[in-house]
């Protein structure tokens, strides 16, 4: 199995915390040399020192806000004039505050839309002409199980995340002839700031400890535990590897089976 990725550029987007910050790590593991895109440069500078180097890796931090799409624009355009081109994209920004659909203000969804399907899609198109010239690109958007089951209580999210998997789809099926994938990981319940804040949420509805949301929480799952970053950074590597070369459009979850729908 080919997993070498040295002398590939990725660019991890939302590599400040998380989910993100694990795939950047398993990255650079193996071998990428990895730009990290987030909105504090301080916290990106203390990853990248903690990322592995080979001696020959070269890795960066850019910074911008992604709830302005603007921002992020410019700040990559200025950093291709020192990376010019990636092998691998990731793209991964946090997520909508919960609420139901009905009662969500408009602008929530067109804040979303925007942190989300139209930062993806740029980026995107910023990277792609590369990826074409090296007839090699890795796509992985990290989205949410919520794209196969929608999700109590997550309305916004709900809806944009199924947007953006209608968009990866159309993608896969455009760039595939170019030897560029476009997939989909979805992540379950994983033990990072995003799943405190909702587990905080729903014990605080429903008047009960957050020790007993978390059993509640678990016992849905078939694994009967919460998942790790760095196990879902392990499918977002292998997806990004030459081996996983005709693996494309697809919506994985990682998520211990919690998932009910095929």
């Amino acid at each position: 199995m080919n997993l070498d990725l040295n002398n590939k550029n990725a660019l991890v987007c939302g590599s400040s915390q998380g989910m993100g910050k694990a795939i950047a790590i398993q990255l650079a593991k193996m071998g990428a040399n990895v730009t990290l895109f987030a909105r504090n440069l301080e916290v990106l500078n203390q990853v990248k020192s903690e990322l592995a180097n080979n001696g020959s890796q070269e890795h960066f931090a850019i910074c911008a806000d992604f709830s302005d799409p603007d921002a992020v624009a410019r700040a990559l355009d200025a950093h291709l004039s020192v990376v010019p081109t990636f092998e691998i994209l990731i793209n991964n920004t946090g997520g909508p505050a919960p609420g139901p659909a009905n009662s969500a203000e408009s602008t929530a969804f067109l804040a979303a839309f925007n942190q989300h399907l139209i930062n993806n899609h740029q980026i995107a198109q910023r990277v792609v002409p590369g990826m074409k010239e090296m007839n090699y690109g890795r796509i992985i958007n990290v989205i949410s199980t919520s794209v196969k089951q929608p999700l109590p209580n997550l309305g916004v999210s709900n809806t944009v995340r199924g947007a953006v998997a209608s968009w990866a789809k159309t993608m896969a099926n455009e760039l595939g002839p170019f030897g560029i994938t476009v997939n989909n990981v979805l992540p379950g319940a994983t033990n990072t700031v995003r799943l405190e804040a909702i587990i905080k949420n729903k014990a605080a509805k429903k008047g009960v400890s957050i020790e007993e949301m978390e059993v509640e929480e678990k016992s849905i799952i078939p694994m009967r535990r919460f998942g790790e970053a760095e196990e879902f950074a392990d499918a977002c590597a292998f997806l990004a590897s030459p081996s996983a070369g005709y693996i494309t459009g697809v919506s994985l979850p990682v998520d211990g089976g919690r998932t009910s729908s095929l």
